[in-house]
């Protein structure tokens, strides 16, 4: 059994040779002084208890490490990463570690988070459907967004414009996901502190923006979604700065996220209501 990290004390070379050889070397290294650094109360605190705040459903590019992005330390978020940032019914991951942390950790916020320059993304409008991958069939619930939301697409004035519009439109699809899911329509029945944001961050310079939420419960869905004009597009025509590449302003900002939130809620409305036309 290996010994506590304070009773390690082998000196590991970072030679290029060594790294080479044994690149978990250089990782080990990093752990130990990172290990170090923290000391014995921090771990200790992190063996008594798990008790997140917030459950991120977010990419799995390495560039976007939920921690880091959100200043928070280990054990203050729980975290399921996939290609896309999806949150498919269908992806029995996904929904697992969403019901272990609405059901057992009793997160009080969950994140969909998606990003700019997203690889999934840009596959969902450059790969050919026919392609042989288990990346396209991932994909295809991107793809499908991106079917519904045609006119608007073709409507941007670049192919980066489109890459950035999508990347929002499949953010606001998977949140719709994760408010009709099974458990999160249960916590809400119950009474559940549970509240639903869709956000989106920037590799540019670092800034997470908010695009869906808070959604809390579907107890005012109703009234909300008479507010909302009729349109038969996935999420409505609304094109955000971000896409027409200015900049945005604190009113900028409410607006748009306002509309989305009401785009989501009344999805949501209609996917609930749909039994009481039967």
């Amino acid at each position: 059994m290996p010994a506590p990290y304070e009773e390690q004390s082998e000196e590991l070379s970072e030679s290029p040779t060594s790294i080479r050889l044994d690149p978990m070397r250089k990782l080990l290294k990093n752990n130990r002084s990172w290990a170090k650094s923290k000391g014995p109360d921090f771990f200790n605190s992190l063996v008594s208890q798990q008790n997140p705040q917030y459950f991120w459903i977010g990419c799995a590019d390495s560039r976007v490490p939920a921690n880091v992005i959100l200043g928070l330390d280990p054990g203050e978020v729980f975290v399921q990463r996939n290609v896309g940032n999806q949150a498919c019914h269908t992806d029995l991951n996904c929904m697992s570690c969403l019901e272990y942390a609405v059901k057992e950790l009793k997160v009080r916020c969950i994140l969909v988070c998606g990003h700019y320059g997203c690889g999934a993304v840009k596959a969902a409008l450059k790969m050919p459907s026919k392609t042989h991958s288990f990346v396209n069939h991932w994909i295809s619930d991107i793809r499908e967004c991106r079917n519904q939301n045609r006119e608007e697409m073709l409507s941007l004035p670049s192919q980066e414009a489109q890459y950035d519009r999508l990347c929002e439109l499949n953010v606001m699809r998977q949140t719709f996901n994760v408010c009709t899911s099974p458990v999160v329509q249960d916590a809400w029945d119950k009474g559940q502190d549970l509240v639903v944001y869709g956000v989106v961050y920037s590799l540019k310079n670092g800034f997470v923006q908010k695009l869906v939420g808070p959604i809390r419960n579907d107890a005012d869905v109703p009234a909300e979604s008479s507010m909302l004009t009729n349109d038969d597009s996935d999420f409505g025509m609304f094109t955000s700065s971000f896409c027409k590449g200015t900049p945005m302003t604190s009113s900028d900002q409410v607006d748009f996220s306002e509309k989305y939130t009401m785009d989501v809620v009344k999805k949501v409305f209609e996917h609930n209501d749909w039994v009481n036309h039967l």
